[in-house]
């Protein structure tokens, strides 16, 4: 296997047709690299001119050491790490290509140096975190919720909890109207989750030009959509900003707890999306949505109203007391 360090061209080249994250996409990692400290490289793992491994990563170097981190902090990007795309459907084929690519990137980028912090979030497609253990890397299990959609919507909002198909009626009935919107969007989407954030003695890590450049650059190529929920006057009251990748729907940003005449209109939200999913909106390939984390017990009493999927992923980082500092410390700032 060759390890190569490819550009953007080529990376969106050796991308395949499925099985990423959104901020897998060229368009994200394109504005990645223009807002994160350090420096972004793209690693492809060929077999002769045939892709079958893909791994981003942002390298930031200090006066103390290295790191190598996919995704960075700060840019809520939930999951990036590691894609493998062997040819072969035969499983001693599929662990052998797995395991060659992450030895050879590890490798590549010096992992096993006593002054580089490596921590890599993969995604959900990404099945088998055994070579980073078998490299003497910390392995955690984190999970979020798949939605799967199809056109059957009334199948799936019966599935839902009781208390959530009566919080979209309810607030079906409201004189409210639900529209998709762009920059003033997600402007407002921005804003209110930052007050929120404040009002909530919460750190908010988001700056507005990283925002802005994100959903204007993955909404020229239909992989964002802010969703609006307005009251008579035309008056703002919550809205979400979601993105895409080519087999799921992310709720990204926004979607703070308001309610308007004593109801929650953050579910009609949340349904709108679901809805557009269903008939083929923004991206007919779409067939999921993510609701973006199940690891926080308060968040999970409503999100498992849905009735979804639980999907697992791993975290991979390095471990040893000299890196415990280091992870706390970026933990910290993920937050």
């Amino acid at each position: 296997m060759e390890i190569r360090e490819l550009t953007l061209d080529e990376w969106a080249g050796a991308l395949p047709d499925s099985g990423f994250e959104v901020f897998h996409a060229p368009a994200a990692l394109d504005v990645l690299g223009d807002h994160a400290a350090g420096s972004l490289r793209l690693y492809g793992g060929f077999k002769g001119e045939q892709p079958v491994g893909l791994f981003p990563v942002v390298v930031q170097d200090r006066a103390v050491g290295r790191a190598v981190l996919s995704p960075p902090p700060g840019f809520g990007i939930p999951r990036l790490g590691p894609l493998v795309m062997p040819a072969s459907p035969k499983r001693r084929k599929r662990e052998r290509v797995n395991g060659r690519f992450a030895e050879q990137v590890l490798d590549e980028l010096d992992v096993g140096g006593a002054m580089t912090l490596f921590r890599a979030v993969c995604p959900t497609s990404y099945p088998d975190p055994r070579p980073y253990v078998w490299s003497d890397l910390d392995l955690e299990t984190a999970f979020t919720y798949h939605l799967p959609v199809d056109e059957d919507t009334d199948a799936l909002l019966s599935s839902f909890s009781k208390s959530l198909r009566r919080e979209i009626r309810d607030a079906r009935d409201l004189d409210v109207e639900v529209d998709v919107s762009r920059e003033d969007g997600v402007r407002s989407v921005f804003e209110h989750t930052r007050d929120r954030y404040a009002e909530q003695d919460r750190g908010f890590t988001f700056d507005w030009e990283y925002v802005s450049d994100l959903t204007g650059a993955l909404a020229d190529e239909d992989r964002c959509r802010t969703y609006v929920v307005r009251g008579p006057t035309g008056e703002y009251l919550s809205g979400v900003v979601v993105l895409y990748s080519d087999d799921a729907a992310y709720y990204w940003l926004g979607g703070a707890r308001t309610t308007y005449e004593d109801v929650s209109v953050n579910s009609l939200l949340h349904w709108r999306v679901i809805e557009d999913v269903a008939a083929g909106e923004p991206r007919a390939s779409v067939d999921t949505y993510d609701l973006m984390g199940a690891n926080t017990e308060r968040l999970c009493r409503y999100k498992s109203k849905f009735g979804a999927d639980l999907a697992s992923y791993y975290t991979v980082e390095s471990s040893g007391a000299g890196m415990t500092a280091a992870k706390t410390a970026y933990r910290l700032v993920s937050r």
